[in-house]
């Protein structure tokens, strides 16, 4: 099931006009600045907002084109709002159950059931709202909006009004809704950490325009993005546990590029793991160093090089297929005589588990 949409609304002197299609799984990004239009998306998805030119279909269902417009309580999709929004009255069951009259009989149980299970708040059913922690007021908001069997999920930042520790505690169980359940994900963050962990692909608005979309390592290497950009610019590198070096506590991790050597970890051999590595914290060579403190080298080949902006640079790498930043001074890339296609190698000075 994928979804493919095109809206025009207009608010004020404000208008958001998009026109894309999101695959049948997984998470989809939605990022921009504040006031780009991210939360307005969601909700004329949702049906919340009507786009006078909008078309919206989901799956084989039209929800909107022209005249045709299914009205939110007809829409088979759950939404997460920043805050958990539950019902004091009510304890967490009752929460859970609240709008279950929208699914047919025999579907209810089996989706109320997979959701507990899913988010881990069997041990919670019986407590009252006042009674949860942050996190576990945001996992039950979560539940109860898988708990309808959605064709589609919608989060808007729904870890924002969390602190880092709640985070760290929700961000596990979203990992485990979208291995588990194979329905897509539009998810609204600011946090490209957060992003780089959960999602699969990413949404670029500004000013109420699409800027660019596309698989999350492409997007977060590009050199035309904000994302390379930044000043805490990075890559995000799929990796599997290889084996454990006991003498040393390391853990080696392979992915296409070559392999990776970090502090010992509790993972499992074959477990997939996604690391960070910040684009200051690799630095280019045009010999491969032996006499060095620096354990993860790598032959890569240079893509491309950002226009110098003051003093530094970005160079965008390919390590046999994946990408790799490195930000350098622009006189260091001058004395290494830096060209696209030009062999390297680059030292990874510090990755980080993300």
């Amino acid at each position: 099931m994928s979804i493919e949409a095109r809206f025009n609304i207009a608010k004020g002197d404000f208008t958001l006009e998009v026109d894309f299609a999101i695959p049948e799984s997984g998470i989809t990004a939605i990022m921009g600045p504040s006031g780009c239009g991210k939360t307005t998306l969601l909700r004329i998805i949702a049906g919340l907002e009507r786009s006078a030119k909008g078309y919206l279909k989901v799956g084989e269902t039209i929800w909107q084109n022209g005249k045709r417009f299914v009205p939110t309580h007809k829409r088979s999709l759950g939404y997460v709002f920043q805050e958990a929004s539950l019902f004091s009255h009510l304890n967490v069951e009752g929460n859970l159950k609240y709008g279950l009259k929208r699914v047919k009989h025999l579907e209810q149980t089996p989706s109320l059931d997979k959701a507990v299970d899913l988010l881990g708040i069997g041990h919670l059913l019986n407590r009252s709202v006042g009674q949860l922690s942050g996190g576990e007021k945001q996992r039950v908001a979560i539940a109860r909006a898988l708990a309808l069997s959605p064709e589609i999920l919608l989060m808007d930042e729904p870890l924002a009004a969390l602190d880092s520790a709640r985070k760290q505690e929700i961000i596990p169980y979203l990992e485990s809704v979208n291995a588990e359940l194979q329905i897509p994900v539009l998810y609204v963050s600011h946090s490209t950490d957060e992003v780089a962990r959960l999602a699969d692909h990413i949404v670029l608005i500004e000013n109420g325009h699409i800027q660019a979309r596309g698989e999350i390592a492409e997007m977060l290497t590009r050199l035309d993005l904000c994302f390379a950009r930044d000043d805490d610019a990075a890559v995000y590198l799929d990796t599997v546990v290889a084996s454990h070096d006991k003498q040393f506590g390391l853990s080696e991790l392979k992915f296409p590029g070559g392999r990776l050597s970090i502090a010992a970890q509790h993972l499992d051999l074959g477990q997939a793991v996604r690391v960070r590595v910040a684009a200051r914290d690799v630095s280019l060579t045009l010999e491969q160093q032996h006499n060095t403190s620096i354990l993860n080298i790598f032959s890569v080949v240079i893509d491309e090089i950002s226009e110098a902006q003051g003093a530094q640079q970005t160079v965008r790498m390919n390590a046999n297929g994946v990408p790799i930043l490195s930000r350098i001074t622009s006189k260091s890339a001058a004395l290494l005589n830096l060209k696209v296609g030009k062999p390297v190698y680059a030292q990874l000075k510090s990755v980080a588990l993300v």
